[in-house]
């Protein structure tokens, strides 16, 4: 991962991403904001129980590090639904900070409509197609995981947006580790076929399940790239909802700017 600053804010961005002219991301800590106590400081979640205007104001530190363009967010309810923002139906995002609707992964080839994606120890994974020039940002947790939104999300961008999967890049974000992720109850809550995924001690891998999902819905291990940095593990940087339960939400951006191509 890059660590990058600007505005006096800290984010982070993946090396495979990072070359593409065409596309902006950033991975962001929850530092550089103004909200406090359980949310210090750079929030930007409505829902978890922090000040309005200190979310407001943590959205637009986040929109001005990408040239103050619009951010997208979604209503997150850990399910598979799966918005799509096309040029052909644009009537979704022409609200500033708007939210299109409720769903947990956002697929988009409109220019300068950045997806946002919530996040305090789930996987957010940004993925562009530079042939199509299509970017799309899901909000991918356990329950997500199970649903596997991760391959439901390509292969919306392959049927809706033309895109080759062997095309697209992807990125999975700090999140929970596979030192951390302890399911006491995984036997209820997980489905037998992903117990493979568990170590002795009870604790799963999701990074392994999610860069699985990704290269069966056929993107290249080549063009994956992941974070190793657990959230919980870096309380310093992240918002853990493991370790803080009241906590708050960083942001994760990806958004088409220019031209396809790369630099």
């Amino acid at each position: 991962m890059i660590l990058k600053e600007k505005n006096g804010v800290l984010f982070f961005q993946f090396p495979g991403l990072a070359g593409f002219s065409g596309i902006w991301h950033g991975i962001f800590t929850k530092n550089g904001g103004c909200s406090q106590d359980f949310y210090k400081s750079l929030n930007v979640s409505f829902g978890v129980g922090d000040n309005k205007n200190h979310v407001k104001q943590n959205r637009n530190i986040v929109s001005k590090c990408i040239e103050e363009n619009e951010l997208v967010f979604a209503d997150q309810v850990h399910g598979n639904n799966v918005l799509i923002l096309s040029k052909n139906n644009r009537h979704h995002v022409d609200q500033a900070f708007g939210e299109p609707g409720v769903g947990d992964a956002i697929v988009t080839d409109i220019r300068k409509k950045f997806l946002v994606i919530q996040v305090a120890d789930c996987q957010s994974v940004l993925m562009y197609d530079p042939s199509r020039h299509v970017v799309a940002n899901v909000h991918c947790g356990w329950r997500g995981s199970i649903k596997n939104i991760i391959g439901k999300t390509i292969k919306i961008m392959t049927d809706k947006f033309g895109c080759d999967a062997s095309n697209i890049v992807a990125g999975i974000s700090p999140s929970l580790g596979p030192c951390c992720a302890e399911f006491i109850n995984y036997k209820k809550e997980i489905p037998k076929k992903l117990w493979k995924y568990k170590d002795r001690s009870n604790n799963f891998n999701f990074w392994a399940l999610s860069i699985d999902q990704l290269c069966n819905a056929g993107l290249l291990i080549k063009n994956i790239c992941l974070s190793q940095i657990c959230t919980k593990c870096n309380e310093n940087l992240f918002f853990s909802f493991r370790k803080q339960k009241t906590t708050g939400r960083i942001a994760t951006v990806i958004g088409l700017m220019y031209d396809s191509g790369k630099s």
